[in-house]
């Protein structure tokens, strides 16, 4: 299972020096031998993902190692869903490295595959996690169109037609990861409750995951009462992407609490 991983990862990270040097180039073909190695990196992380779970004999989502590999997953299968409609590459620009970045962290994590924790034998697992896993993944790509945006925002005579999109697109993925966040908060309490007999612990996981769902609410409020859209939206969503990247593998490196397994 090693060798499919790291054959997923070593094909990621060529089809990002080949997008970036298509990009750099402006070669087409670069960018479309690009796509397909990307493609064909997704499609091994996926059956490493089957394979994986086989064997554990659940679902692969249960450590850092997992939930990481899964949330990169995430990001390419957002990445590959959205390209086709938005028939352009821009995209790819910025979340393919942001897919190489988690699956270079995962690849730092104990790959061991271990029994499930009794607190973990719940139906809310695949739910809880597998919603956390959506929710980081829009999060972190409506981060990577907001870059883009900035960047194509800088130029002169500016796509205004491409930048209304990605403004749009932006806010579309923030909606998607907030309501799969909602989830996530909504089915871990629940679940604390049957595991720890109380449905908020402020555990530091807890307390972060509801700092997040704080800063897109604002973000959403910004957007559909206030009506903002632009530069000053696009930073909120590249600003905010650290703070997912803290609730995803900083608390549980820097805090001790209930979820550090996760």
């Amino acid at each position: 299972m090693k060798a499919l991983f790291f054959t997923a990862f070593a094909l990621y990270g060529v089809a990002v020096i080949l997008e970036f040097a298509g990009t750099a180039f402006k070669k087409e073909k670069l960018l479309k031998t690009a796509w397909y190695v990307f493609l064909a990196a997704f499609a091994v992380h996926s059956v490493f993902i089957i394979t994986r779970g086989i064997a554990a004999k659940r679902l692969p989502l249960s450590n850092q190692f997992e939930f990481a590999n899964a949330f990169a997953w995430g990001v390419a299968l957002m990445l590959i869903v959205m390209r086709p409609r938005l028939k352009s590459d821009w995209l790819s620009v910025a979340a393919m490295p942001a897919a190489l970045l988690v699956m270079t962290y995962a690849a730092l994590q104990p790959m061991e595959i271990h029994d499930l924790m009794p607190a973990l034998r719940s139906a809310w697992f695949g739910v809880h996690i597998g919603s956390a896993v959506l929710s980081y993944s829009a999060f972190v790509l409506a981060g990577c169109v907001g870059l883009r945006y900035l960047l194509m925002a800088r130029k002169e005579n500016a796509d205004e037609h491409a930048l209304a999109q990605m403004d749009y697109i932006s806010y579309r993925l923030v909606a998607f990861g907030f309501l799969f966040l909602t989830v996530v908060i909504l089915s871990g309490a629940i679940w604390a409750e049957q595991a720890w007999s109380s449905f908020w612990t402020w555990d530091p996981k807890e307390v972060w995951a509801l700092i997040t769902w704080i800063i897109y609410a604002v973000y959403l409020h910004l957007r559909l009462r206030m009506k903002r859209r632009g530069k000053a939206m696009a930073w909120f969503l590249v600003i905010a992407v650290p703070i997912v990247f803290f609730t995803f593998a900083g608390v549980n490196t820097l805090m001790h609490g209930l979820h550090t397994y996760g």
